[in-house]
């Protein structure tokens, strides 16, 4: 091979190692910082194909998308005095990545720890202010945005915006736990046992109402039976009365019969009585007829 082709493989081999050590790619979920010497130069947020001083300069990418960390279960004072294991979980973004740089580094995940004990710090304060039924209830949303303004505020200083934060479990300690089923059982069977008392005094009383009203009832059914039964028996003298007046020996006539049928119609009655008693008067002889 000829010197100058030598050359020119060399200097091609130079160009691309130039070139390789100039030319980098920024991504979509990217923000790169440029650094020469350790100090920072230029922020890029632009995605594409970009340029640097080969040999000299750094790049130093972060990631824009949001980020989340999870804060082991912890135990937590509530404002009630209560005691409250808090499963925790942040979600943050890298907002300001020359701040971050300038305030923890090259290393993206270095925030981690920083940002665990200043959320801890945050929860253990806020959540030491509010009650166990605070925290249970429609107003943990109000409990978890005062928590993520105040951790926002505190990381303020090293370039990064938090998004949310987010108890993920809250448990009572075991021993707490017990105490607690303990005194809802106790609870419930206090509410079980005043809402049999209060059962048995409602039943007394539906008893002892209706027991009234049945005696009401059947005294006005009686005075009511024996009132039509006394005009009953008033118009059946008057009607047997003026029967009577009307045609005394047929009304005669018809009471013989009447005690005819009474007598004999069971059958196997026995009487012992004289062939001239008035009571067989009209079994000898047939009564006369009424003109």
């Amino acid at each position: 091979m000829s010197r100058p082709s030598i050359a020119a493989i060399a200097v091609l081999v130079v160009l691309a190692i130039v070139a390789n050590a100039s030319l980098f790619t920024v991504h979509q979920t990217q923000r790169v910082l440029i650094a020469q010497f350790g100090q920072v130069v230029n922020t890029i947020d632009t995605p594409g194909l970009h340029t640097k001083l080969p040999f000299v300069q750094d790049v130093i990418s972060f990631d824009r998308r949001l980020l989340n960390v999870e804060l082991p279960g912890e135990e937590v004072i509530l404002g009630d005095q209560r005691r409250l294991i808090v499963d925790s979980f942040t979600v943050f973004r890298i907002s300001d990545p020359l701040k971050f740089y300038q305030a923890i580094g090259p290393m993206p995940d270095a925030i981690r720890g920083r940002l665990n004990s200043i959320v801890t710090s945050s929860l253990r304060r806020v959540l030491g202010k509010n009650s166990l039924l605070d925290v249970l209830s429609a107003d943990r949303e109000r409990i978890m945005a005062t928590i993520r303004d105040q951790v926002n505020a505190d990381m303020a200083n090293f370039g990064v915006s938090i998004e949310d934060v987010r108890i993920r479990r809250a448990d009572l300690p075991e021993e707490n736990t017990q105490a607690i089923l303990s005194r809802m059982q106790s609870e419930r069977q206090r509410i079980a046992a005043q809402a049999r008392a209060e059962g048995a005094e409602a039943f007394a009383r539906i008893r002892a109402d209706a027991e009234r009203e049945r005696t009401v009832l059947l005294a006005e059914a009686r005075a009511t039976s024996d009132r039509l039964r006394g005009e009953g028996e008033g118009e059946a003298t008057g009607i047997y009365a003026a029967a009577f007046g009307k045609d005394p020996q047929f009304f005669a006539i018809w009471r013989t019969l009447q005690s005819y049928r009474d007598v004999f119609d069971a059958g196997g009655a026995r009487l012992v009585l004289t062939p001239d008693n008035e009571f067989l008067h009209y079994l000898q002889a047939a009564p006369p007829a009424t003109p």
